[in-house]
Parts: structure tokens; C-alpha cells; sequence
């Protein structure tokens, strides 16, 4: 029987159940406190892991068959629909679309609902613990200031730093994705990529100026020229993924995306480059004047072990550096290793020197030098003659033959190039908008090729011809390429022949002033190879490297060949195909190869006896073969005629230019002010025009030879086609200088010249008469002085339209 005792036990039991409550309902709250705290994902479910008794709540009937439940709606089922199957083709496009959709969208995404909440919340809780366990850095973007904060550090090793690395990175993502076009509002470099995959290149060309835009990235345009190196390696990284990323595949055409830097804001002259440019991102100009092979540089290498066969690798060859395994980690031999020639990486390789170009160099300074390593696709962007933009890495390296000469521990420098830009039609672009507003208002001036023909060398006293020939020559006509196979110049050769003390070369050194891009020689210092190009020895690599010559560094310019006549022969026959074809072919020690040559040529010479004898003709008179004359489109005679009224015009204007220039004059700006306008009044008596200012004619000129291209029409074939016949009949009656097929050329290109003078986009009537007599006029005073009277009345209606007036219709046709 149950005691008392028991019964009290069981009587108190109840009365318990109260006092205990309140300390297990603390501690539950303690536990969910506690579990919160730790991110522990059971608060709350005691009960469930108590569990629920099912016995005696009939949990049989949670199993019993249900048929309605297994009926499916027909209203959301497409069975009835017909569908064609899939052709293999079809299907694989389809799953390449959508692995494509799914590699540009976060595929994270799609494997998770977003109904699925609680799941999300418990991903997101596990991402946050594993993020706090391993203490890894946020993967977010870093403010502004601290990007910016350098904090003491050198830039070099501030952008080092991984976290500003990645953000640098980020940030230059974002830029190639977000820049757009201000002209078309398109995505600028999502465009530029598109473009460079379908042309399978390996280089993206960024724009400075895009970057320091408002809307670009202004901190990596802070860093970039401080930092070059480490720079580029991350933009290269960064437009590396991004291509990967639009186009998974294209690892396969190249491993690398290299970003090539345009448009910075500073230039540097070769001659100005100093200690303080070294390991910067530098911006210069040049003449190519060597370029060597393209040769294999080593990029990634690999070595095979002699003792076990083991291959060791890859390693990563940096500049200036030999990369060489010590130990073999498989039978822990020291070597020998061998180089694995099919696992090695190759990439192009080539050297370059540029020049300063002619028009910088300083009076009675010789132009300075800088070689260029060029790697990848930059190699054969280029090739001697050309005139280059080159921006690149400006650094140093070791070089003993250097310190040898010196006694003391020199470097030589190099630039790396970064990108490489032709300058062929560049100069143009360098003249401003009110540049531009001057010349179109000049051109609208009805007698500007007057004023021009009088512009040109002013500080010379008449020889109104050489002139003209001059001013038409630096204009030059239209050059045309008729079904890309057989090239036609249009530039125009002036030889200058006459009495000594005529000017002559003080014309060609007006001419390389007044000359966009111009190249001066003499005859007696020229030979043959420094007109065209050489072949040398590199000193270094000991390879055979072609050197241009004169006319290659003129290319797109102006020759000036002063004492033409001292030319040997040899010499005179390998400038043929530079002056008709221009271009220079060579065939010596292994290369083979053909330069470019498209300048104009003016030379001048001196008679076989000194003086210009009238009794005998042009061909007599000069040492000149018939084929070097007939590549001349102008030949100019100059004589030294007793004139007294002339001989004292001369005198005073000589005696007025003296005064002029004088240095006294110079130095007092009103004086000079009042002698220029006196010779401004002279000037407009004399010729009854007013001069053009040297730097805007310069300006003009530049703009003419390259935005202005007339054509000449279909009515002006028959007059042309008259006067040579009639030309070339009176040429084989006297036994004169033969009239060649050359010289309807030479007229066609004179009067696309002439039209260049007005800006015009077509040759007009006037154009071609201009051109008809200076052809004439040039032909009759190559005659002997016995023919000359007869044969000038013969083409009076020829020469009579220089005195005619040529306003109204230079108006008109303006």
C-alpha cells in the first residue's frame, strides 16, 4: 500500500510544476539568446527535436490511396500542342545560346528559387560565417579617398598593393562596359571589342582622353604614367577577362589582351628626353630610319630534365632577366636542363630607330636617335620613312660595350612601344578651327594664286617663273592608283638650270622652310645609297638592317637636291625609279624589299661652261642624261640678263632687304613695324598684291595637299591632247628636248595644282590654261636662242593668257 508519505509526494507533485517554470523558460531564452549570437540555425526548435508522437492520431489514414489527387489539369499541359522535333543543328545552336545567356548572367542565380526564402537566407548566413572564419577582404568597392590615399607610399608600390589592384581593375571593367561614344551614344569599347574579334586581333586601343573624361576613370590616368608597368599588366588583365567573358573562346585565338594607350596629352621630342622620363609612359615622334627582322623572343619557357625527363615549367620570362631552373623536383638533380622547344612560348620581336624628324631639327644641330623595341602585333606597323607617333615605356638597360667606351657605368635607353600611330595624316589635324576660318577665307580671295606666286619667297627679286613652278611643285597634283596595280605621282619635279648668282639655291632653302616635311642634300655630298637606302650591320645583333636614305625620309614631302649636276651617273641612275614609280627597290645581302619615295623633287644646277649658253639647247647645256630630264614635269632656265632699268630695281630692293633685317631694326618694334610697311607698299606697287604671312601659308599649303582632291574633267581632253601634239611636232623640227607621254602628265598634274591654290574639288578652264603655258613657256626657253622668237609666236595664243586678266574667272570658278 502506499504510504502517507508517497501520497503527500503525489499531492505536492502539482504545486511544483509552477516554481519550476520560470527558471526553464529563462533558460530557454538563454539557449535562443545564445544560439542567435553564434548564427545558430535551430532557434526556436526544441519541440522539433523533441519530436511529435503520431501513435493514436490515426497516422494511417495519411497513407491511404487518394485517386483525385493523381489527376493532373489539362489546362496547363501543351500534349495536344505539335511541336516539331529538334534537328541536331537546331539544338546545339539553342544550348549554345543559352550556356552563352547563363555565362554573362550570375549562374548562381539560376539554381536557386526565389521562392525557396528560407534556403536563401541559410546560404547567405553560411557565405557570412566562411567570409568571417577566413578574414578574407571584402570583395566590394573601395572608396574613392582611399584609392586616392597613397598613405606615404610610392606610386609604383600603392597600385602593387592587391586590394588596389583588384579595385583599379574593377573599376577599368566597369569602363569598358559603361563608356559611351558622346557622338553616337553607343557603347564605345564594347564595340571596339565586337570589332577586334571578328578581326581575330590581339591589342584594344584605349583613348587617354576617354579615361580622363568625366565619365571615365580620371584615378587610373593618375597612376598610369607614374606607373606604366604595373599599370598596363592590370588593364591587361582586366580587358583579358572581360573579352573571355563576351566571348569564352577566345583563348584560343591569343592568351593575352594587350591595351594600347592613344592620345596622350603630351609629346616629348627625341631630343628633350631626360633622367626624369625614365620608366615613364612617354608620347614622341619620329622618322623610322632602321628597322631590323622580326625575331622569337622568349615569353614562356619550359625545360626538360637530361636525367630523368622530367618536365619543369612554365616559367615566365621578364625583360631583362634570365629565367633557369637550379633543381629538378622529381630526382632532385641540378641539370643539365634542356629547353622544351614544342611547350616554349614565342612572341614577335623587333628593334627600330627613329629620328627626329627634318622640320624640328635646329639649324647646325644634327638630329638625335632613339631605338624602339616593338613586341606582338606592333611588330611591321611600320617601315623606314614612315613618320610615327610612338608611345611606350621609356627605360634603360645594361650595356657593356657602352661603359667600355665611356670609363664609367652609363645605360642605354630604349622606349618599349605601347602604341604606334602613322603621321601621314596627322599634320592636318593639328591646325585649329580658326586656322582652318583663315584658310577657307583666304581661298575665297579672287587673286590668290597671285598673292601665292608672290608669297613665295619674298626676300628674292623677281623670277616670277621659279615661282610659280615652286608654289605649284609644294601643292602638288592628284596621285591615282588605277585598279590598285600601277601607281601614277602626282607630285611634280622642278630642275632649276642657270647663270651662278641667280638664286638658285636660296629658293631651295625657302623651300624646305615654307615645306611641310622637306630633306636638303647636295650632289657632291650625296651618293647614290644616302639618296635611296643602304644595308649596314646591326653593331649589336650583327644583323644586315636597311638604313632610307634621303628621298625614303622625304616621303609625303620635298627632296631639295642642291648641285645636282656634280652627281655621278651611277648615282643619277638610282634615283630613276624614286623620281617616275617612287618607290626604291633593294636586293642586297638576303633582303628584298621595296620603300616608299613619294616626294616631290626640286633640284638645281649649274651649266657644263658656268654660264647658261643661249646658242645651244637645254640638253646641251646641262651634264644630264635624256631620261633624268624627262622625269622633270618643270624645267626652269635661269639667265643673267644686263638690264640697266632692271639692274637698279634689284639694287634698291636688295639694299631695302638689308635694312630691313638688320639687327638694330629688329630690336625696335616700331621701326621694324614702320620698314614693314613700307615694304608692304612697295610690295603692293610693284605687283599690286598683298603678301601672305609665312606661317599661314605654311598652314595653307598643309591643308591644300591633303583635304582638297579635284578631278579633272572630261572637257579639257581635247585641248591637252592639241598642244602636246603640236609641242611634240615642234620639238622633233628643232631636235630639242624630246616631248614624251610624261608631259600630258606633267600638265595634268600642273593643273590639279593650280586648283589645289583655290581649293577647289574640280579643275576648271582656268586651271588648265594656267598649266598649257607654263608648260609652253618652259619648253620655248629650253630652245637655242635662234628658234626661240619663231617658236614663241608659233604658241603666242598659248603664252598671251599671262597677261590677260584671270579675276573674274577665278571668281567665278571660286
Amino acid at each position: 500500500m502506499p504510504s502517507r508519505r508517497d501520497n503527500e509526494e503525489e499531492n505536492e507533485a502539482p504545486s511544483a510544476g509552477p516554481r519550476n517554470e520560470e527558471p526553464e523558460d529563462e533558460q530557454e531564452q538563454d539557449g535562443d539568446v545564445i544560439d542567435e549570437l553564434f548564427n545558430n540555425e535551430n532557434v526556436g526548435d526544441d519541440d522539433d527535436e523533441e519530436g511529435e508522437n503520431l501513435f493514436g492520431d490515426n497516422m494511417e489514414d495519411d497513407y491511404r490511396p487518394q485517386p483525385e489527387l493523381d489527376v493532373y489539369s489539362e489546362s496547363g499541359l501543351d500534349e495536344n500542342s505539335e511541336f516539331s522535333e529538334l534537328s541536331l543543328a537546331a539544338r546545339r545552336a539553342a544550348e549554345r545560346e543559352m550556356a552563352q545567356r547563363d555565362h554573362l548572367l550570375d549562374a548562381d542565380e539560376l539554381m536557386y528559387e526565389d521562392e525557396d526564402e528560407t534556403q536563401a537566407e541559410r546560404r547567405r548566413r553560411r557565405r557570412r560565417r566562411a567570409e568571417d572564419e577566413e578574414e578574407e577582404p571584402m570583395d566590394e568597392e573601395m572608396p574613392i579617398d582611399v584609392l586616392e590615399n597613397i598613405r606615404g607610399r610610392s606610386i609604383k608600390d600603392h597600385v602593387s598593393d592587391e586590394a588596389v589592384a583588384k579595385e583599379i581593375e574593377r573599376r577599368f571593367k566597369n569602363f569598358l562596359r559603361g563608356f559611351k561614344d558622346p557622338h553616337t551614344n553607343q557603347p564605345k569599347y564594347l564595340i571596339a571589342i565586337r570589332s577586334m574579334a571578328a578581326d581575330n586581333r590581339e591589342s584594344l586601343e584605349v583613348s587617354f582622353m576617354d579615361l580622363s573624361d568625366e565619365n571615365g576613370e580620371q584615378n587610373i590616368c593618375y597612376f598610369l604614367p607614374e606607373a606604366p608597368v604595373q599599370i598596363l599588366r592590370i588593364l591587361d588583365r582586366a580587358a583579358t577577362d572581360l573579352v573571355l567573358t563576351m566571348f569564352p573562346y577566345y583563348s584560343r585565338v591569343c592568351a593575352e589582351i594587350k591595351v594600347r594607350i592613344a592620345d596622350m596629352p603630351v609629346e616629348e621630342d627625341v631630343r628633350m628626353l631626360r633622367q626624369v622620363h625614365l620608366n615613364m609612359l612617354i608620347r614622341t615622334t619620329g622618322v623610322v630610319t632602321v628597322a631590323t627582322g622580326i625575331l622569337p623572343q622568349l615569353a614562356i619557357i619550359k625545360y626538360d630534365c637530361a636525367a630523368c625527363g622530367y618536365l619543369l615549367g612554365p616559367f615566365v620570362q621578364r625583360e631583362g632577366e634570365e629565367v633557369k631552373p637550379t633543381i629538378c623536383p622529381s630526382c632532385q638533380g641540378k641539370g643539365p636542363f634542356d629547353l622544351n622547344v614544342e611547350h616554349t612560348i614565342y612572341h614577335n620581336y623587333q628593334r627600330i630607330t627613329i629620328q627626329e624628324s627634318p622640320n624640328k631639327v635646329a639649324a647646325g644641330r644634327l638630329p638625335r636617335s632613339k631605338d624602339v623595341v616593338l613586341l606582338g602585333d606592333l611588330c611591321d606597323s611600320c617601315k623606314p620613312g614612315d613618320e610615327i607617333e610612338v608611345t611606350g615605356i621609356y627605360t634603360n638597360n645594361f650595356d657593356g660595350s657602352l661603359n667600355y667606351k665611356q670609363g664609367f657605368p652609363v645605360f642605354q635607353t630604349i622606349i618599349h612601344a605601347n602604341h604606334i600611330t602613322n603621321r601621314d595624316k596627322v599634320a592636318s589635324d593639328q591646325l585649329t578651327d580658326e586656322d582652318m576660318h583663315q584658310i577657307r577665307e583666304l581661298s575665297k580671295d579672287p587673286s590668290i594664286a597671285k598673292r601665292i606666286f608672290t608669297s613665295i619667297a619674298p626676300s628674292i627679286y623677281g623670277h616670277e617663273d621659279i615661282k610659280q613652278a615652286i608654289a605649284l611643285a609644294l601643292f602638288r597634283g592628284q596621285p591615282k592608283n588605277p585598279g590598285e596595280k600601277h601607281k601614277l605621282r602626282g607630285d611634280i619635279n622642278v630642275l632649276i638650270c642657270g647663270d651662278p648668282g641667280t638664286a638658285k639655291s636660296q629658293f631651295l632653302r625657302y623651300a624646305a622652310h615654307i615645306a611641310p616635311r622637306a630633306i636638303l642634300t647636295t650632289g657632291q655630298g650625296a651618293s647614290a645609297v644616302g639618296l635611296t637606302a643602304y644595308v649596314q650591320r646591326h653593331p649589336v645583333t650583327r644583323e644586315w638592317t636597311l638604313e632610307a636614305g634621303a628621298m625614303v625620309l622625304a616621303d609625303k614631302g620635298v627632296c631639295l637636291i642642291d648641285e645636282f649636276d656634280k652627281m655621278s651617273d651611277q648615282d643619277r641612275t638610282s634615283i630613276h625609279e624614286a623620281m617616275e614609280q617612287q618607290s626604291i627597290s633593294i636586293s642586297k645581302a638576303g633582303i628584298v624589299t621595296s620603300l616608299q619615295a613619294r616626294c616631290t623633287v626640286i633640284a638645281a644646277s649649274n651649266p657644263i661652261g658656268g654660264r647658261y649658253d643661249p646658242s645651244r639647247t637645254f640638253a646641251e647645256n646641262v651634264d644630264l642624261t635624256e631620261p633624268i630630264l624627262s622625269r622633270f614635269d618643270v624645267l626652269c632656265v635661269v639667265r643673267d640678263r644686263v638690264n640697266p632699268s632692271e639692274d637698279e630695281r634689284l639694287a634698291k630692293f636688295v639694299v631695302g632687304s638689308h635694312m630691313k633685317h638688320h639687327p638694330d631694326n629688329e630690336d625696335k618694334e616700331n621701326d621694324n613695324a614702320n620698314a614693314q610697311e613700307e615694304n608692304q607698299s612697295q610690295m603692293e606697287e610693284r605687283d599690286g598684291v598683298r603678301l601672305i604671312p609665312q606661317s599661314l601659308l605654311k598652314k595653307y599649303i598643309i591643308y591644300a595637299r591633303e583635304k582638297c582632291h579635284p578631278v579633272l574633267g572630261e572637257s579639257h581632253t581635247e585641248k591637252l591632247a592639241n598642244v602636246f601634239a603640236q609641242i611634240r611636232k615642234e620639238s622633233l623640227a628643232t631636235g630639242s628636248i624630246a616631248v614624251t607621254v610624261r608631259h600630258v602628265e606633267s600638265m595634268i598634274r600642273m593643273a590639279e595644282a593650280h586648283a589645289k591654290l583655290h581649293l577647289r574639288s574640280f579643275v576648271t578652264d582656268v586651271d588648265v590654261s594656267a598649266a598649257i603655258r607654263i608648260m609652253v613657256e618652259c619648253f620655248v626657253n629650253t630652245q637655242k636662242a635662234s628658234v626661240m622668237k619663231p617658236m614663241r609666236k608659233a604658241f603666242h595664243r598659248y603664252l598671251v593668257t599671262r597677261e590677260m586678266p584671270r579675276q573674274p574667272a577665278d571668281s567665278a570658278s571660286a
